[in-house]
């Protein structure tokens, strides 16, 4: 979008300096990276190989010979190599390890469960208008529009300010994930309060569409309750069988920050009507969903004998809290665990029928 508003104001000779010199930029990044939208690069790779080289260092009890590694992905590409780059680690370290790996359609319903009755309340009516009220406050794009384009009355004419500024930045700081991290400089346009700014929309956009917010009834988070039984039947079935090793899933961030939520780790599952309220109560989905999110549910035990299972849950690799009882928090018993969740899952079915 930012791309044909400014080659479209060029061609009419409707651009600055500074809008030409960006316009470059923009027409260098769509060069090297058209049809690649949403695929993973370079950077991507080295940070799955670095989460699971951190693994390995740091269970090393887990990554023993002839213990298996069950790896799953969802269907997407990018997931997939995802999977890949990590096993490619994990083998070269450990090539005894028993690593098996499957993306296929009989493992969607979990890995990326499409709830359409909830999917379809995200955005109501008083979900629009709180975000709509909270949005326009924050939106100030007097400023860019002089530094780009040499003539107000063709702005308002024919320039969406709102989206061309939204998507501007948008696309530079996108350019942290690509090899042009280090000579785009589309994000240093724009100053530390209209970023600022930037992060207050996004934030609030996925609070209320993937997080707790009571503004559409809270209930988002229960898109992932299959995923939550699935992840306490695989953890149950290794205890009981007295297995070791680890279940490795690759998906989305959709899927990261709403089972965050429904964990309510570190308080994520906080709920309130009012959007002006998340931030001051830490509730910032860049530190639930960063490039590479991921949770990590850890087990202790004495022995293969020992039925006093204990857990850690880390949350992009930091250890997190659990709205639990703990003797040794951020360590858990796994039977307090399978019993709060568990009827939290069983609470929210039994209302899903009525």
């Amino acid at each position: 979008m930012p791309y044909h508003t400014l080659e479209k104001a060029d061609s009419l000779n409707k651009l600055t300096s500074v809008g030409k010199a960006v316009l470059g930029q923009i027409k260098y990044i769509v060069r090297n990276t058209e049809n690649q939208w949403g695929e993973l690069t370079e950077l991507g790779k080295e940070q799955h190989r670095g989460i699971a080289r951190r693994m390995m260092e740091r269970f090393p009890e887990v990554f023993v010979d002839s213990a298996i590694i069950d790896a799953k992905s969802t269907m997407v590409i990018r997931c997939i190599l995802s999977m890949a780059t990590a096993m490619q680690e994990i083998v070269t370290q450990h090539p005894k390890l028993n690593i098996q790996m499957d993306a296929s359609k009989h493992d969607m319903v979990y890995l990326n469960f499409q709830d359409k009755k909830l999917r379809d309340s995200m955005m109501t009516y008083a979900t629009k208008k709180a975000f709509a009220k909270f949005a326009n406050k924050r939106i100030k794009t007097d400023r860019m529009m002089k530094l780009l384009f040499n003539d107000s009355a063709y702005i308002k004419e024919y320039v969406d300010s709102r989206w061309f500024n939204y998507y501007l930045l948008k696309t530079g700081l996108m350019q942290q994930n690509t090899s042009m991290r280090d000579t785009s400089k589309i994000a240093d346009l724009f100053t530390d309060e209209e970023i600022y700014h930037f992060w207050e929309y996004e934030n609030a956009w996925w609070y209320f569409m993937y997080g707790p917010s009571l503004l559409n009834g809270g209930k988002q988070p229960f898109t992932q309750r299959i995923l939550l039984q699935k992840i306490i039947d695989d953890a149950d079935f290794y205890i009981q069988n007295e297995k070791t090793g680890a279940s490795l899933r690759y998906g989305h961030e959709t899927i990261v920050l709403p089972l965050t939520c429904l964990l309510d780790l570190n308080g994520y599952g906080y709920q309130t009507m009012n959007l002006e309220d998340i931030e001051s109560h830490k509730w910032w989905a860049c530190m639930i969903i960063p490039m590479a999110a991921n949770i990590q549910f850890v087990f202790y035990r004495k022995d293969k004998h020992d039925k006093d299972i204990l857990l850690k849950v880390f949350l992009n690799e930091n250890e997190a809290t659990l709205p639990l009882p703990s003797d040794d928090a951020p360590y858990y018993h796994w039977n307090d665990f399978k019993e709060y969740y568990l009827k939290k899952l069983d609470d929210y079915n039994k209302k899903r029928k009525f």
